[in-house]
């Protein structure tokens, strides 16, 4: 197969996927972009919910805070609790499905509530389309696709001489609209395209199970749920505030230095505790979880035993966010994902302009 013919496979497969895929990579790229910048929004736009005038108290306790939420909401169901270990005077933040509680740390009482906000809204848009467990089979079917289309377009970018590669890489802004559209979706995208490989390929580290097996077997490392706990003692049920409250204080008394520590009741039913430390590079992350009726550990995963693909599991996230290189970082993801947005917009007026030009071509052979 030479050259020509591998460049036409790659262009049909190119221009149908994108075709079938556009709008979606358009809301998810969108999304993504905006979302990079998670932390520095919420913390503008909800400054006053977050933070709280500095007292010398120590932390009221987790127990406190539920009893207080139930005696106001006695009808809601607890998600997650989020407790910021290093800012004393953060808020503790208690969601359900639909609102979020912010707490005073160190009285317990209700500073604030309300529903989802828009950045919430923002990622479930970026997992899901707002479509549930639908949305995201959608969603991650599409990042698949998407990453065919980044790497077919890489092979349309290569010039057949290279002598042309300089005008591969320039966009010509004097041009036609349509030279300068062409220019846009083509230079932009080689320039994006490897950003947007590894933003893609990490998402998708997210969405398949395959894709961690296959990481674990390139390291020669083995995907693991942990330490599982045998136990035979027999544990009373207790109230959910007594509960939560032991395992947190457990928790941090065993493994103390931790930044944030988050209790989340998973869609299986179980308890979720997650406690993120200081990092640098891979995040440091030790993670328990617990029968949700009695408290019991079930299993553990400790950062300090993390193996190769544990490691690049911590880091997932961070690289595709760009949070990995810092501030530098989130721009440069935030860019790619904006020219990502904007590569459907781009794609789809040359497939229109083309298709335009070729009514007018047949229309004129058949004047002929």
């Amino acid at each position: 197969m030479n050259q020509k013919q591998i460049k036409n496979i790659a262009r049909q497969v190119h221009l149908w996927l994108g075709l079938a895929t556009g709008i979606i990579v358009f809301i998810i790229s969108i999304t993504g972009c905006i979302y990079v910048f998670e932390e520095e929004l919420r913390g503008l736009s909800k400054k006053e919910e977050l933070l709280v005038p500095i007292q010398e108290k120590n932390f009221a306790g987790v127990e406190k805070i539920v009893l207080n939420f139930q005696k106001a909401e006695p009808d809601q169901k607890i998600t997650s609790i989020k407790v910021d270990q290093k800012v004393s005077n953060a808020a503790v933040e208690l969601s359900t499905k639909k609102k979020t509680y912010y707490f005073n740390p160190y009285d317990g009482t209700l500073i604030s509530t309300g529903t989802q906000d828009w950045l919430t809204t923002v990622r479930k848009l970026h997992t899901s389309l707002l479509l549930g467990d639908t949305g995201s089979f959608i969603q991650k079917w599409s990042v698949v696709i998407f990453t065919l289309m980044l790497l077919t377009g890489i092979i349309l970018w290569f010039p057949g001489r290279i002598k042309a590669i300089k005008q591969a890489l320039t966009i010509k802004w004097k041009g036609t609209f349509k030279r300068v559209n062409y220019d846009l979706h083509n230079v932009l995208g080689f320039y994006a395209s490897f950003f947007l490989l590894v933003i893609a390929l990490t998402g998708l580290f997210f969405a398949f199970k395959g894709v961690k097996n296959a990481a674990a077997f390139l390291t020669g490392s083995e995907v693991t749920e942990g330490i599982k706990v045998e136990s035979k003692a027999i544990i009373k049920e207790e109230p959910l505030a007594v509960l939560y409250n032991r395992i947190y204080t457990t928790a941090i008394q065993q493994y103390p230095g931790a930044n944030t520590v988050t209790l989340s009741i998973r869609k299986d039913g179980g308890l979720r505790l997650r406690m993120l430390y200081p990092y640098e590079w891979s995040r440091k992350q030790n993670t328990f979880f617990f029968d949700a009726s009695t408290g019991q550990l079930l299993r553990y995963k400790l950062y300090k035993d993390f193996n190769t693909v544990d490691i690049i599991e911590a880091s997932n996230y961070d690289l595709h966010t760009g949070r990995f290189f810092g501030l530098f970082g989130k721009i440069i993801a935030f860019l790619a994902s904006l020219i990502a947005a904007s590569l459907p917009v781009t794609g789809f007026i040359i497939w229109l302009k083309k298709k335009k030009k070729k009514k007018k071509n047949a229309a004129k052979r058949s004047l002929v």
